[in-house]
């Protein structure tokens, strides 16, 4: 009887048999970001740097314009943060959000309503609420915005628990350099909330968006070579304002956007597992050699 292979040898024999290909340049437009105190690219890039301080009072949740008002009023969380940043990140782009192929990724889909739906079953099932338990599926907001926007693109809802943005990303590179088309990625994680916070850590409101292109444009801002890479150490935020999010679950993603905001020359490992990384070598769009 055959014995499956350990992971170790699985992730090593992956970076064998993919040592002679190589993975296509691809091209990053449109970065979007929420937090309470970073609520916009705008302000989050400046703050990033250390050219603004983070805003107070924290903002409010986003409203997304993307929704009917009756569907806006009753969003949860997840899918206001999520749409907030996909709706921005499309805007930025310029791109046309019913023809973009999307992935949506978060660790833990909406805590508060799985809280909520755990709590009311063990009281009194009765009173569980249709609405909410709607809510409470992982590709709520990906539904929420593919219908919102009428897209009719591919659309995958990603979980991989700490290493959810990195799976994101890797999962929305493969797709457009596969594909030869552009891809909408989001990522998005909310606090813990009641027995769940006991064995969950993920503080904070966080959203984070971008467009991958396989070719240059003129609204491009950066580009980047990527491949897998072994006990490479985890990139980590530098700002004090990107440190205070460390808790939240989609934390990953914090290093990318801070270089984002830098415009540097920049290479980052960020974590698919404990052993194994998607390496990123970034280039801004300063740095590229004029288009011919």
């Amino acid at each position: 009887m055959s014995r499956a292979a350990a992971p170790e040898a699985n992730t090593e024999a992956l970076l064998r048999e993919g040592a002679s290909a190589s993975t296509p340049t691809l091209y990053i437009e449109g970065p979007a970001f929420w937090s309470p105190r970073m609520p916009g690219w705008e302000q989050a890039s400046a703050i990033l740097r250390g050219e603004a301080t983070p805003v107070e009072p924290p903002a409010k949740r986003p409203s997304p314009q993307v929704l009917a008002p009756a569907e806006r009023r009753r969003a949860p969380d997840t899918v206001a943060l999520a749409l907030e940043v996909a709706a921005a990140s499309i805007a930025a782009s310029g791109r046309n959000a019913a023809d973009l192929p999307c992935v949506f990724v978060s660790a833990h889909g909406d805590l508060g309503i799985n809280d909520y739906m755990c709590g009311t079953l063990a009281a009194d099932p009765l009173l569980l609420s249709p609405i909410k338990f709607h809510n409470s599926v992982h590709n709520a907001a990906v539904g929420y915005w593919t219908i919102g926007t009428g897209c009719m693109a591919a659309s995958n809802s990603v979980s991989a628990y700490e290493s959810s943005f990195a799976t994101g990303l890797l999962e929305a590179a493969t797709q457009c350099a596969a594909d030869q088309r552009p891809v909408l990625l989001v990522g998005y994680d909310m606090p813990a909330v009641g027995a769940l916070a006991s064995v969950t850590t993920s503080r904070e409101l966080l959203a984070v968006a971008l467009v991958l292109s396989p070719t240059r444009s003129e609204r491009t801002v950066a580009a980047f070579e990527w491949s897998l890479a072994t006990d490479a150490p985890a990139a980590a935020a530098r700002s004090a304002a990107a440190q205070s999010l460390q808790a939240n679950a989609m934390a990953d993603a914090l290093p990318l956007f801070e270089a984002l905001a830098r415009g540097e020359v920049e290479s980052l490992a960020l974590p698919l597992s404990p052993r194994l990384s998607l390496q990123l070598d970034l280039q801004p769009e300063l740095q590229l050699a004029p288009q011919g």
